[in-house]
């Protein structure tokens, strides 16, 4: 520090030499000054030279900062990136020809919310089960055709072709309306009802049809052909019933018969009877009871 003095003479006397007084800063307080001001220094090259570090290893550019780059069309990230908060985004993608990965630890919950910042559609991907939320749920193609819909009404399979890969086959708890049900080629076609009634109804017919081999229909109680108002026809080479009950023999035809005629009870069963020379239907009604 600069020392500054000056002379002061005493006016009352004239005999006294003059007094010199030094201003300034001695001793130990100059040192503290000094090492404080060399103290400052260090701390601010040290910060600088972490400024300068923490810009190297973040990348930081005029561009952006790491992975994250500022373009005119957005941002643009490059390699993993990891969200510890929502991300909000009208549009992700990834660079072209290459995949785009979502990945977490637990679920994966995406959401479209509406004006007042409620989710109306929701799909949520976890460990156990994907989870889609809405009004509404369409699958289509490339070229925009309708592959499958489902909401709260119906459910809708536009491929030309539904196949069930399954060894058990389909199960319909409820009644199923289709125009046309068929099976794989050189597969047989099963439709099974183990434990209730199996029933089939049609405005304008039903049609089976077996090109290739043989239709069976069987079941416990009893099997019904109905006809309102029209008539059922059995057209084939031949129609057999091989188990329907014989009415009584009669030994005036001899035991050598074996022509017999068909019998109709009231109650439209049908029973066989020994032909003769007239109807022997009558004789053995005791079978209708």
């Amino acid at each position: 520090m600069p020392q500054e003095q000056y002379t002061h003479r005493s006016t009352l006397s004239n005999s006294e030499g003059p007094h010199v007084y030094k201003v300034g800063i001695y001793g130990w307080r100059k040192r503290c000054l000094y090492f404080f001001v060399l103290l400052l220094m260090i701390l601010i090259l040290v910060n600088l030279a972490m400024t300068i570090w923490i810009l190297k290893v973040m990348n930081f550019t005029i561009d952006g900062m790491g992975n994250l780059r500022i373009t005119e069309k957005g941002l643009k990230l490059e390699g993993d990136s990891e969200f510890l908060k929502p991300l909000y985004a009208k549009e992700i993608r990834s660079r072209p020809g290459n995949p785009l990965y979502f990945q977490s630890d637990r679920n994966v919950t995406i959401n479209i919310l509406n004006e007042d910042m409620k989710a109306v559609t929701q799909l949520v991907t976890g460990p156990q089960a994907i989870e889609a939320y809405g009004k509404r749920l369409e699958v289509k193609s490339n070229e925009g055709k309708l592959l499958f819909s489902a909401d709260d009404n119906e459910v809708v399979v536009g491929a030309d072709r539904l196949r069930v890969l399954g060894a058990e086959g389909a199960v319909f708890p409820k009644s199923l309306e289709t125009p046309y049900i068929r099976a794989e080629p050189f597969h047989h076609l099963r439709l099974e009802s183990p434990t209730r009634t199996l029933v089939m109804e049609a405005p304008k017919g039903i049609e089976i049809n077996a090109e290739a081999g043989s239709l069976e229909a069987s079941c416990r109680t009893d099997l019904r052909l109905e006809s309102k108002d029209g008539e059922i026809l059995l057209q084939a080479a031949k129609v057999k019933l091989p188990r329907l009950p014989r009415g009584s023999y009669s030994s005036s035809t001899g035991s050598s018969q074996k022509v017999y005629e068909i019998c109709v009870c009231p109650n439209g069963r049908l029973f066989l009877s020994q032909a003769g020379s007239k109807s022997t239907c009558q004789i053995n009604t005791i079978v209708c009871l």
